[in-house]
């Protein structure tokens, strides 16, 4: 109770400049970024492994496999992890590279959505993430993705929920001090899907958005809603130049 009432009445402080932005990595201990950096030790490569046995099968016997259109994904697709989300060019809408890998499933293979949160989506994502390893994060943020970046601002500046909190005043105002054994970070989205020891499994970045939520007792939104991919524009923004990191690891 004290905490809450320490954090509701947080002063928010000034974002940060985008050159003091720093990886969730800065924020582990040495021994997990050791773990996180080896593909041996890092649990979340189990998911990358699956991810690229996906990417190449027929999803169906007289289907095309991902790779059929995407030959050498080791250099034709390094680097594109690093502009998402994006906007759709052929509809408008804002997709992160769930929703990217979710429209060419259905658009293009004629297959069912694997779901967000499933096994199958969680291990390609984390996939094609890992071909961006160690490439800056470049989204745009202007022209058609200017209104869903300043949603996403507004969203993380806004207080909600019973603790009246923003994410603003923790990955502001509170970077480097501990709550409840985890260090707050500046909110970075760059090692997601991540493995975190709290769940003891992979998750997307969207799964923890929503436990964020739920710890400020607020509105808990969809996976893949439009109030978190705008949010998750917003924070890709903010860590502009960080390096991709998936598959992460973190508390």
């Amino acid at each position: 109770m004290k905490l809450a009432v320490a954090l509701a009445c947080l002063v928010v402080q000034p974002a940060p400049a985008q050159a003091q932005i720093k990886s969730g990595t800065e924020f582990l201990s040495p021994e997990m970024r050791r773990q996180q950096a080896d593909e041996t030790r890092n649990p979340a490569f189990f998911w990358v492994e699956q991810g690229r046995e996906l990417f190449s099968r027929k999803p169906s016997p007289d289907g095309q496999a991902c790779a059929s259109c995407h030959a050498e994904p080791q250099q034709s697709l390094r680097g594109a992890a690093t502009h998402y989300p994006q906007v759709d060019a052929a509809t408008g809408k804002l997709l992160n590279l769930e929703g990217r890998i979710e429209q060419c499933r259905v658009e293009r293979q004629g297959q069912p959505a694997f779901g967000y949160e499933s096994s199958e989506l969680l291990a390609m994502t984390a996939y094609l993430g890992s071909l961006s390893r160690g490439l800056p994060v470049d989204v745009k943020t202007d022209g058609a993705a200017k209104p869903y970046y300043e949603a996403g601002k507004a969203f993380f500046e806004r207080r909600q929920g019973q603790l009246n909190l923003s994410c603003q005043q923790c990955h502001d105002g509170l970077v480097g001090q501990k709550l409840r054994g985890d260090t707050v970070s500046h909110g970075a989205g760059t090692g997601y899907p991540a493995y975190r020891l709290e769940w003891n499994d992979v998750g997307s970045l969207h799964r923890r958005l929503r436990a964020c939520s739920l710890g400020v007792r607020a509105t808990q939104f969809d996976y893949g809603s439009p109030e978190y991919l705008a949010l998750e524009l917003y924070l890709a923004g903010r860590a502009r130049g960080l390096p991709v990191e998936t598959p992460g690891m973190r508390r």
